[in-house]
């Protein structure tokens, strides 16, 4: 019997974390992938000839590839070098010394002590109870699993057990939560930082952002070489499988017959035929009919302009550093964050004193010893996602970009550029068609933007959703969700059953044969 056809498109963490568990239970997969390399938005750029992740930077909720690599008969560990992180995060404020905020929970406790005082390390220790709470309701019943309603997440959870339903907060805002929880700003500011992790704003998104807390709090590593290795990690395990990644291959649209999909077309006429289509792009793009009009058909709503989720400007960059003692990760916070979110998401401008995250990528938990030598810097900050309809003009970003540079400096943080890329929501609206240059797909703003979401499945029969745009949500690890339970359903549907995953000899060498990277 022929194994099931099955064409991914799209070779980002969630189109490879669905093409691995599907080609692991037999099926013959296909990715095809209009960039020359894996990663979607884990990719990265060149400054001065060095490699700057430009996109996700750190790895968090380890156990979700821990998983995937198991299901493929091999270990993440084999594949990638995982390095914790002591400091997650180092953060400034105008007028104020800088604070850490430690992966260890004592650390942090005594660092949260000394800057804010007693009580507010009282404060950190009764939010990160309520995290831990939000986080055991969710993980089994919502992240791990197919998109419910409102309905089949209370009967998940156990209508006898409401109690614990109620303990997610989604009625809250996470800003009014935080201010229950701590009377200093500056924490409410540092912990309002996860609403953006979904490309939402604190004021807006729901307490039950809060369980970010809990992820944080079981680990944070950065991936040796740069968050592509585990990209190329996850490509190398699928080709083990006998799967096939084709590079440089556009789908111009999904072949749709009698409301059933049959394949896919390339942009030079070529067909690939298929018994089922995943697609691992942003769900926009289906549903403004940019892979055809009978595709579009499957998507049951795009997202308004207003509901869109944050974008960027981003500057890689080489340089030589001095003044501010930069750890891996650096938050240099603006004085007014409502104005900020305001901006963006009201008025649709940038804000006038942005928030700036600086990744320095050559460092992990200290100082650099040397100053001196060149470093691979990652800067950012919020953009509204307008890329299509209101686009940034080139004055307004090189205002931006003056501002960004005179408040590091007065921030103490000084930046000799040897050579920088810059991105826009126009640059993030080209790589990811119909998202008009949104990171995260819909915001994550009330309670029912949860619900909003698209599912895996959609209404064309053969034709499944994964990546960040979809449920279960952003993020590496969700993006990485989201393939999981598109291949879970996806399988299903086919009644495919296996008694076991292939055989794998120590290093992850499949005992089938590999196919070459090639699709013709």
């Amino acid at each position: 019997m022929t194994d099931p056809r099955i064409v991914v498109i799209g070779a980002g963490i969630g189109g490879l974390a669905c093409a691995i568990e599907l080609a692991a239970k037999g099926f013959d997969v296909r990715v095809v992938e209009r960039a020359s390399a894996p990663g979607g938005k884990m990719h990265t750029v060149d400054a001065d000839g060095l490699p700057i992740d430009a996109g996700p930077t750190v790895l968090t909720m380890r156990w979700v590839f821990d998983s995937l690599f198991d299901h493929a008969g091999t270990r993440l560990e084999r594949h990638v070098t995982l390095e914790p992180l002591s400091i997650l995060a180092r953060h400034a404020w105008q007028g104020t010394d800088y604070f850490d905020l430690y992966a260890d929970p004592q650390q942090a406790s005594d660092a949260v002590a000394a800057f804010a005082g007693a009580q507010a390390a009282e404060d950190l220790a009764g939010f990160k109870k309520e995290a831990a709470a939000i986080y055991d309701v969710l993980k089994s019943t919502f992240l791990t699993a197919p998109k419910p309603n409102p309905v089949q997440l209370s009967l998940r959870v156990g209508l006898h057990r409401i109690d614990r339903l109620l303990r997610i907060r989604p009625f809250d805002t996470l800003w009014s939560a935080l201010s229950r929880h701590f009377s200093d700003d500056r924490l409410r500011q540092l912990f309002g930082r996860y609403a953006t992790y979904c490309g939402a704003s604190p004021f807006l998104a729901p307490a039950t952002l809060m369980l970010i807390a809990m992820v944080e709090m079981d680990g944070v590593w950065s991936v040796k070489g740069g968050m592509q290795n585990l990209a190329r990690a996850l490509a190398d395990v699928l080709r083990m499988q006998g799967g096939t990644i084709g590079y440089g291959r556009h789908v111009e649209d999904v072949v749709v017959r009698s409301g059933r999909t049959h394949g896919v077309r390339l942009n030079g006429g070529e067909r690939i035929e298929a018994d089922a289509v995943v697609f691992n792009g942003d769900a926009a793009a289906l549903a403004t009919g940019l892979l055809g009009k009978d595709a579009a058909a499957g998507v049951t709503s795009h997202v308004p302009v207003p509901a869109r989720s944050l974008s960027a400007i981003t500057w890689a960059m080489s340089a030589k550093v001095s003044g501010f003692p930069l750890v891996r990760h650096n938050v240099f916070f603006g004085g007014d964050y409502r104005s900020e979110f305001e901006h963006i998401f009201k008025l649709g401008r940038l804000p006038e004193d942005p928030t700036v995250y600086v990744c320095a990528q050559d460092r992990l938990s200290d100082p650099l010893a040397d100053n001196s030598q060149t470093e691979r810097l990652l800067v950012l900050v919020n953009a509204p996602a307008l890329a299509d309809c209101q686009p940034l003009s080139n004055d307004e970003i090189d205002q931006c970009e003056k501002q960004v540079l005179e408040k590091l400096d007065s921030l103490g943080l000084n930046l000799q550029i040897l050579d920088q890329q810059r991105s826009t929501p126009a640059t993030f609206h080209r790589r990811f068609p119909g998202s008009g240059g949104a990171l995260y797909g819909r915001a994550s703003h009330g309670w029912r933007a949860t619900f909003q979401r698209p599912r895996e499945t959609t209404r064309i029969r053969g034709l499944y959703l994964a990546g960040g745009s979809v449920h279960p949500g952003p993020g590496v690890p969700m993006a990485a969700l989201s393939g999981q339970i598109a291949a879970q359903r996806l399988t299903a549907d086919l009644a495919l059953t296996h008694s076991s995953h292939r055989a794998v000899t120590f290093g992850g060498m499949s005992t089938r044969s590999v196919k070459t990277a090639a699709m013709d």
